[in-house]
């Protein structure tokens, strides 16, 4: 019997190394770790954030077994980039199942590529709390080169579902505390005032490069990190992975030149480069100079709005620093968008073609840009000052052009789409294109992120043919850049290489832009999810879903139309938000639930005796517009007051200011300037039209407010923010009078 039971374990053994059987076993677990001097709940990968780095030879057989050791929440782990059969793809209710608590999920697949990828949770927004790590496919019978792995991330102590709450809330405490607020002060101080004045008679609000505040961004779990074990002189690759949930990274190295030899796995001719940027979830490696004996130079990854960076030293010895970034000019980037923005929050036809990051928008607003000009046209100008339409008409064309003329620094060198170029053929096979047109779009007041203005659940599948040659026109017509990730698939990034144009499978689209994608439905069978990979923009809906025709059941999901809801209901979740003031002369506040398009709200203001009275309203509404500017509600409206005695309101009839239970239909406008406008009519035929403004930003943290109606009543008000939660405010009301006290804010 033991000799019986040897036989089967040597036969086993022999069967996995003929399919080049490999093996790992990830362990997921809740932990808390404190990199800022605060115990924060976290998920760890066999014990370590990120987890560990994977790594396999082209032609292996991976299987990986997932043990999901938390006991309360589902998880799942994508395998970015990587070529699989679709129910392996880990993307739960989509393509597989979902890994329940205390259960083991078994990933097997073949590897038939190589390159640079990472693996990541594609639950909720686990990823963001440290759910991610590298998975490293290296050739067959490759020369070996020395090669180190650089993960980088970014790390918030929010839970990240607080996080997400914030940003649909119009919450600017980020703002705050990068000191990215562009308030009306600072803005005088810098003479911009019409420039503010302008971009919020614009409606919109003070812009940034990101919309997260993040206490530390890392390369491997780390804010520095050493490699002295390189001899001086040697070549190394580098593999850089973009594993944050919502930060691009500049990339610069103290030792000069970088080569750029792959880009999300796929190989590209070496390009040359001081400096390029790395969208979040893109990958790419390049090949660095050891610095002499006695030196260690530094790779830094500085993150797009420049609040904070991440180092790799290179070699032993006294350390040399890249050049560091600058904060950012962020009027000079405010001004900029108005003059490409309507009234009504559309952007205008400049008589640009912008596409593969040659033309980077955001370099008016880069310090180290000695002559922020386009091609000849000054970015900056005089406060409030127009472009000048006619140079625009000569940037028609844009390919070809370099991205560093467009900066004004011919002698650096930075790395765009357009200079990426495959060393083989990558042409489709030779039939027919259908050709698709996405347009991206958004509105940051409310932070709903779409494709066409529709979310995810909001759209039917994208149904394709196995074989067929897809091409798609994406045209971004947001004020935030989105890298578009197709799982299960390469795409080709048509630019000026034609044939040679490079594959990939992240497409990081800057605003303005129109870029074309091409890829063949060559994975027969399946969904596949193509979406922005800013985390939290893809949460609020921005994505589509590529389904093969006549795709066989999945066994993984025996409740397909279930398990579809599931999916749907990521980007429809309410978002609950209070505001509560507890002053002498009363209380007054609002909660709030709402989601894409719809919501509810109770509001109070109670006086402490029966000549202040009370006041409470209640709304069910629904936005009606894609700028979200209109909406239509229904709700009530209870008051008393003792001592108010107006006859008339402005249309002339009788006041209801005193006693009033009534029922109401009406309509919400936001006019310029963010004036809120609410016409009203209730079930006694009574109109009133109320306008308010709220957060108008004096200083950082010091807001103005103000409201009036038909009725002949008015407030003005000021709060000065504290914390996050709190403020203290004091206000004037015409029904309550003077008072003050402290404010509550969720």
């Amino acid at each position: 019997m033991q000799k019986l039971a040897s036989t089967c374990l040597l036969l086993l053994s022999l069967a996995m190394q003929a399919q080049n059987i490999k093996e790992y076993d990830l362990y997921v677990t809740d932990t808390v770790i404190n990199y800022t001097g605060k115990s924060i709940n976290a998920i760890a990968i066999n014990g370590k954030i990120p987890g560990p780095e994977l790594h396999f030879t082209e032609g292996d057989t991976a299987v990986i077994r997932v043990h999901n050791m938390m006991h309360h929440h589902d998880t799942s782990i994508h395998w970015h980039g990587l070529l699989l059969p679709n129910e392996q793809d880990g993307v739960p209710y989509l393509t597989t199942a979902s890994i329940k608590p205390m259960s083991v999920h078994t990933y097997k697949f073949p590897l038939r590529q190589s390159g640079t990828y990472w693996y990541h949770s594609h639950t909720m927004l686990q990823e963001q709390s440290g759910m991610y790590g590298a998975f490293i496919i290296h050739k067959k019978d490759e020369p070996k080169m020395p090669e180190y792995t650089m993960l980088l991330s970014d790390w918030t102590d929010l839970n990240p579902h607080q996080v997400e709450r914030m940003l649909h809330k119009e919450n600017d405490w980020f703002s705050i505390k990068k000191g990215a607020t562009q308030n009306y002060g600072q803005a005088i101080k810098e003479g911009k005032f019409g420039t503010k004045f302008t971009n919020e008679w614009k409606r919109m609000r003070a812009m940034d490069v990101s919309d997260v505040y993040y206490e530390r961004f890392f390369a491997n779990g780390r804010t520095d990190v050493e490699a002295p074990e390189f001899k001086p002189g040697d070549k190394v690759r580098v593999r850089i992975i973009n594993g944050s949930s919502s930060t691009y990274f500049w990339l610069n190295y103290a030792g000069g030149k970088m080569d750029v030899v792959a880009s999300d796995g796929s190989e590209v001719v070496p390009v040359p480069v001081d400096r390029f940027i790395v969208g979040t979830s893109e990958t790419y490696d390049v090949i660095v100079t050891i610095p002499p004996k006695g030196v260690a130079y530094e790779l830094t990854a500085t993150s797009e709005d420049r609040i904070g960076h991440t180092s790799l030293w290179l070699g032993s010895g006294v350390k040399q620093l890249a050049n560091p970034l600058q904060r950012l000019n962020y009027f000079e980037g405010m001004q900029m968008m108005n003059d490409m923005m309507t009234v009504g929050g559309n952007m205008k036809d400049m008589g640009m073609k912008m596409s593969l990051q040659q033309m980077d928008m955001n370099a008016v607003m880069y310090p180290e840009i000695a002559n922020n000009k386009m091609a000849g046209m000054d970015m900056q100008g005089k406060d409030n000052k127009k472009m000048d339409k006619k140079p625009m008409d000569g940037m028609e064309d844009m390919k070809g052009h370099d991205h560093n003329a467009m900066q004004g620094n011919s002698d650096m060198v930075t790395l765009n789409y357009n200079m990426l170029k495959s060393p083989v053929k990558t042409t489709l096979p030779n039939k027919p294109f259908r050709e698709l047109h996405f347009t991206l779009t958004g509105n940051m007041n409310r932070y709903v992120w779409t494709v066409d203005n529709k979310t995810i659940s909001e759209t039917d599948k994208i149904l394709i043919k196995a074989g067929e040659n897809i091409r798609i026109i994406i045209t971004n017509n947001s004020m935030m850049r989105h890298p578009m990730h197709l799982h299960g698939h390469f795409f080709r990034v048509i630019n000026q290489h034609g044939e040679y144009s490079p594959l990939k499978n992240v497409l990081d689209i800057m605003p303005m832009e129109t870029d074309t994608i091409e890829f063949n439905a060559s994975e027969e069978y399946g969904d596949w999810f193509f979406h922005c990979h800013i985390l939290y923009h893809m949460m609020s809906g921005m994505g589509r879903i590529f389904t093969y025709e006549n795709s066989p059941p999945n066994p993984q999901l025996p409740d397909a139309k279930s398990a579809l809801k599931m999916v749907y209901a990521d980007d429809k979740r309410y978002y609950f938000s209070a505001d509560v003031g507890l002053e002498s002369n009363g209380s007054d506040g609002e909660l709030r639930l709402e989601n894409t398009r719809n919501f509810l709200d109770a509001e109070w203001r109670l006086g402490y005796n029966d000549d202040s009275g009370y006041e409470t309203e209640a709304h069910i509404g629904r936005y009606l517009d894609n700028k979200q500017f209109l909406a239509v509600y229904t709700g009530w409206d209870f008051r008393y007051h003792n001592t108010l005695d107006r006859d008339r309101n402005l249309f002339g009839q009788q006041s209801t200011q005193a006693q009033r239970a009534v029922a109401c239909l009406g309509v919400i406008y936001v006019l310029p300037w963010f004036v809120e406008s609410d016409l009203r009519v209730d079930h006694k035929g009574n109109v009133r039209l109320q306008f308010t403004r709220q957060d108008i930003p004096v200083t950082s943290r010091l807001r103005l407010w103000g409201s009036w109606n038909t009725d002949y009543e008015y407030s003005v008000g000021s709060r000065y923010i504290l914390t996050r939660y709190w403020s203290l405010s004091a206000h004037y009301d015409s029904d309550m009078g003077l008072g003050g006290g402290l404010a509550f804010t969720y």
